[in-house]
């Protein structure tokens, strides 16, 4: 039985804290939160139905120290996982850490010291690796049956209910996410590498603030607006999110906003954006494979597109996340699915699609199994099984990823980020990361 404190009890700690409290209690005991907000410590009690030991994130090391634990987990923000991963690592715990790896260069060189000096274990969550269609495609290459990569497309679109809700909130400055490239692309990179089984080793990038972001809603004329989504009277606003309107929301946010200030409902179109909401990259391969990437913070759909080219065919993954968003009866979106309807036979509609086309041949659908349940595709709880209870040495896909594939990921992004200011083509060994 192995004893776990989580860092950080925000929105992303919520999965993982049902599981260590639900299916895998016979393996893990989860006994301590490290976090500096005394509410979100109150909604983590309510999941885990329990009340474990509190600690602020100036006591990490006693936490680990005086429950001894064996791990933890940390979902605290980007900009804190070097210093919170390599802390606990130096007082004794392995780390299962929430993608990305982190959000610089120095940072990186922070975690990569840590695991040296202490030999301790860091598992990267990347959740997408799970979800049977994203492994679907990586047997189709490996199976060898379109031949030797030689390009990838691929693009991805965030839809104006998930991608937006990154310009609400902390990621929407850069100093602390990164910017997309790094805090969302990083799965999308980490699916690249492991698909292709290849290091990247060149990137350029361009992108730029094109729909959010106080300049732009003045150039399409959209007036004043109320700076956050929470008012009163309640806002008809599709962009607006009322934190109010969503227990979860109204519990981890507006409810502990008293104790530090955080505010999780900033207007999409304020002022401070200092992100990219939309992206285009190129990546060349240590085997020869060039990917193009592009992504879209404002799509009116959600899902993404993978094509991969190779020298005997051809592989096609589409997937349709969310077909549409529709506002609700009072004009509003909220982060609730009840709030999305799917187009049906007479537009867009859910779910993926496998097609391979060898040369001189017709094209071929490749069954997708099914997923079970959770999110990402259904990656979530063969991910969470991996993590407490153990990689399966029957998994020939290699889909537990280390400190290596943590590095390799948030290179691209990192790399994005300096061609995007430069406009020059980045070899990442370059950069000088250790450990890659």
């Amino acid at each position: 039985m192995r004893r776990y404190g989580v860092v950080g009890t925000g929105a992303r700690a919520r999965m993982y804290i049902r599981a260590l409290a639900g299916d895998f209690t016979d393996v893990a005991e989860l006994v301590a939160w490290c976090e500096p907000n005394p509410a979100r410590m109150d909604h983590a009690d309510g999941l885990a139905g329990a009340r474990p030991a509190r600690y602020a994130p100036a006591g990490l090391e006693r936490m680990i120290t005086e429950q001894r634990l064996d791990a933890v987990v940390v979902t605290s923000p980007d900009w804190t996982h070097a210093e919170m991963a390599s802390r606990a690592m130096r007082a004794g715990a392995d780390v299962v850490l929430e993608k990305p790896l982190t959000t610089s260069v120095d940072g990186c060189g922070e975690i990569v010291a840590a695991i040296e000096e202490t030999g301790r274990s860091l598992v990267l969550t990347f959740n997408y690796r799970y979800s049977p269609r994203n492994a679907a495609l990586k047997q189709v290459i490996a199976s060898g049956e379109i031949g030797e990569v030689t390009s990838v497309h691929f693009e991805w679109v965030l839809d104006t209910m998930h991608g937006a809700d990154y310009f609400r909130r902390w990621h929407r400055e850069k100093e602390h996410s990164a910017g997309l490239a790094v805090h969302k692309a990083s799965h999308h990179f980490d699916l690249m590498n492991w698909w292709l089984a290849d290091v990247p080793e060149w990137v350029f990038a361009s992108g730029g603030l094109k729909f959010y972001g106080a300049d732009n809603a003045r150039a399409r004329g959209l007036g004043p607006r109320p700076a956050r989504g929470t008012v009163d009277p309640p806002s008809t606003d599709p962009f607006a999110l009322d934190l109010r309107a969503d227990p979860t929301l109204r519990s981890l946010y507006w409810e502990a906003e008293r104790h530090d200030g955080y505010l999780r409902d900033r207007d999409v179109f304020a002022p401070g954006v200092t992100i990219e909401d939309n992206l285009s990259v190129m990546v060349g391969y240590g085997g020869g494979p060039v990917l193009t990437y592009s992504l879209n913070a404002h799509s009116p759909w959600e899902g993404y597109r993978v094509t991969v080219n190779g020298t005997g065919g051809r592989v096609e993954l589409e997937v349709v996340e969310r077909a549409a968003v529709l506002p609700g009866p009072d004009g509003r979106i909220v982060l609730d699915a009840s709030s999305v309807v799917d187009d049906g036979d007479d537009g867009r509609r859910g779910g993926a699609w496998l097609t391979v086309q060898k040369h001189w041949q017709p094209a071929k659908s490749v069954p997708i199994p099914e997923a079970g349940g959770g999110g990402h595709g259904g990656g979530d709880a063969l991910l969470l099984a991996d993590v407490f209870r153990g990689v399966d040495g029957a998994d020939r896909l290699g889909r537990q990823a280390g400190i290596r594939d943590g590095l390799a990921s948030v290179a691209v992004g990192l790399a994005a980020n300096t061609s995007m200011t430069t406009g020059k083509r980045v070899r990442i060994a370059e950069m000088e990361l250790p450990g890659l």
